[in-house]
């Protein structure tokens, strides 16, 4: 995986940081890591910068004086990343529910198959999910349903954390009027590059909850992706594909 980079948003993650990071370059040796951490408490960014010096010029840290959202986080970590050059960037959660396995199959899609965005998909084969209650799995797979409904994208998972994005469609968006800073991030960001008309595909996955530490989801999080995406959709009508 040349010339890519893992951007792995990090909130009190000290118990994952430092597997998820050996973890992801247990998988290739030429990828890089940037992790951006919100000030956290813990000492997630301790923890990354004690691994630095084993990890020289592969493992990366950007330190937030707060928490500030999942949206802002990857949009610090998408125009770092095209300063850099990389051309592969990949969103990645940092607690195992996505499996760094995968990372090469999500980058074949995009280096070898010519998809611009491919997206780890926990529902393009049924639903794939492990360890989660059924009641929140429900929500998960009826809310990318709602969003495909809304927005006519023919995604089977529109909310999905884990993606590779060729530079190109970070380079064609225009990554300062991406509103959403939850989990409605992950839906805008499909929907722009849907709108742009780039490839998509969906490479099937199978999402783990995580063992360690705790979730970041919020019902602040969920409304603002249920009653965002109406209003981005009209929005989308009268303003095109900005």
């Amino acid at each position: 995986m040349k010339d890519a980079v893992v951007i792995i948003p990090t909130y009190n993650e000290i118990e994952n940081i430092e597997a998820i990071v050996r973890a992801v370059f247990s998988e290739s040796k030429s990828i890089h890591i940037l992790i951006v951490d919100d000030n956290s408490p813990d000492g997630t960014a301790e923890a990354v910068k004690a691994l630095q010096n084993e990890f020289e010029g592969k493992l990366h840290l950007k330190q937030r004086s707060k928490k500030a959202g999942l949206g802002t986080a990857y949009i610090l970590g998408f125009n770092w990343s095209l300063v850099r050059h990389y051309n592969y960037v990949f969103e990645m959660d940092a607690d195992f529910s996505h499996n760094p396995k995968d990372l090469q199959r999500l980058y074949n899609a995009c280096a070898i198959d010519g998809a611009d965005m491919s997206i780890g998909s926990r529902y393009l084969t049924g639903v794939n999910v492990v360890n989660w209650p059924m009641s929140r799995v429900l929500m998960s797979y009826m809310a990318s349903k709602y969003v495909r409904l809304i927005t006519g994208m023919a995604i089977n998972d529109t909310t999905a954390g884990f993606v590779c994005y060729k530079r190109e469609v970070l380079e064609t968006l225009n990554l300062r009027k991406i509103k959403f800073i939850g989990y409605a991030f992950q839906i805008e960001m499909k929907f722009k590059t849907y709108l742009k008309q780039f490839k998509i595909v969906e490479v099937p996955v199978i999402f783990t909850d995580r063992t360690k530490g705790e979730s970041k989801l919020s019902s602040g999080i969920i409304s603002e992706a249920v009653f965002g995406v109406i209003s981005m959709k009209i929005k989308s009508l009268f303003k095109g594909k900005d």
